[in-house]
């Protein structure tokens, strides 16, 4: 069976963007694929982070995974650092990647900006890390966005880069799994902008630990314009706030674009508010509910992630040692 190897950074605050463009497929594809969901909390470290925040965040993002479908006991779920395999195998596929491929990852400019000479270490190499990530483990699959596709990429080049080096057919070279339409969720309060953990508004962004009337509330209050619905895509794409959630009750609803908006072209948006908050508090609602009922109990989330990092390291260790003795490291 193939295998997937995917992972979400704990930064607190997973809200529908992160459902509809990660999570809800990845529950998906558990029947087909042996799948590995990680939480990335040596990534988190890229960034200045509370530590108390950090252990909380990651059993938040835990608790996503188990409340929106991923079944702990069919895949493996488990935190970044409880396996040292990925760092250790991230310096030796280091010492094996030029400066200049790394020099190409945009997300790197992006992030550190005109800061670039105060940026730390880890933010510049850590596609070395994720790359150890997902070939540690010889997935054949990465799910990702077009966003992150660069990355798995790198991956690829590192993996056939070691294969080379070592003249020896190791490491699988893995593919990016970009799984149908991407569904991009832009704020509620501002059509133009992505919906972000960061943006200091909560009523831009629908949180996976919302509850009911929470999520009710948020979506009467989204920005519209006062004009009924439209009656083509074409029309809809020159409406920011209008095509946002429309995308939305699609992805939610499971249909097309084109098909949501044949529901509701001409009708004004109370009637399409009304509609878009019931089909969001019948996805979100259920899912808000047991994230805060295992958010409740530390001690369930922590043994459901040693008992993953056990599995994941069953198959990361073997395949580490066997690297160590390719590299000519000794291990008495």
């Amino acid at each position: 069976m193939n295998r997937i190897f995917s992972g979400i950074q704990p930064t607190g605050n997973l809200h529908l963007g992160n459902y509809l463009g990660a999570i809800r497929n990845w529950v998906a594809l558990q029947p087909e694929y042996e799948c590995i969901f990680c939480v990335v909390d040596l990534h988190a470290l890229t960034q200045s982070v509370d530590p108390a925040e950090l252990r909380a965040t990651t059993r938040e993002v835990t608790a996503a995974y188990i409340a929106a479908g991923i079944d702990p006991e069919r895949s493996i779920i488990f935190n970044q650092s409880m396996v040292t395999a990925h760092s250790e195998l991230a310096w030796i596929l280091s010492c094996l990647t030029p400066l200049g491929w790394l020099n190409r990852m945009t997300q790197f400019k992006e992030k550190a900006g005109k800061q670039r000479e105060m940026a730390g270490l880890g933010l510049y190499a850590y596609p070395v890390l994720m790359a150890a990530d997902i070939i540690g483990y010889k997935a054949t699959h990465v799910p990702v966005g077009e966003d992150q596709k660069q990355h798995v990429e790198l991956a690829r080049d590192i993996a056939g880069a070691f294969n080379r080096r070592y003249e020896r057919d190791f490491f699988p070279l893995p593919e990016p799994l970009i799984l149908g339409e991407a569904t991009r969720v832009m704020s509620l309060r501002d059509g133009t902008k992505k919906m972000s953990k960061s943006d200091s508004s909560d009523y831009s962004r629908l949180n996976m630990t919302d509850d009911a009337d929470a999520v009710a509330l948020k979506v009467r209050r989204a920005k519209t314009d006062p004009e009924p619905l439209p009656e083509t895509l074409e029309a809809l794409e020159a409406r920011p706030e209008a095509d946002n959630l429309v995308g939305i009750y699609a992805a939610l609803s499971d249909v097309s674009r084109e098909q949501a908006l044949r529901r509701f072209a001409g009708k004004n948006f109370s009637t399409f508010k009304e509609a878009l908050s019931e089909v969001a508090v019948s996805v979100l609602g259920p899912i808000g509910k047991e994230m805060r009922r295992l958010m409740a109990d530390p001690g369930h989330i922590d043994a459901v992630l040693r008992h993953g990092a056990e599995r994941a390291a069953a198959i990361a260790i073997p395949i580490l040692r066997e690297v160590q003795d390719i590299t000519g490291l000794l291990r008495p």
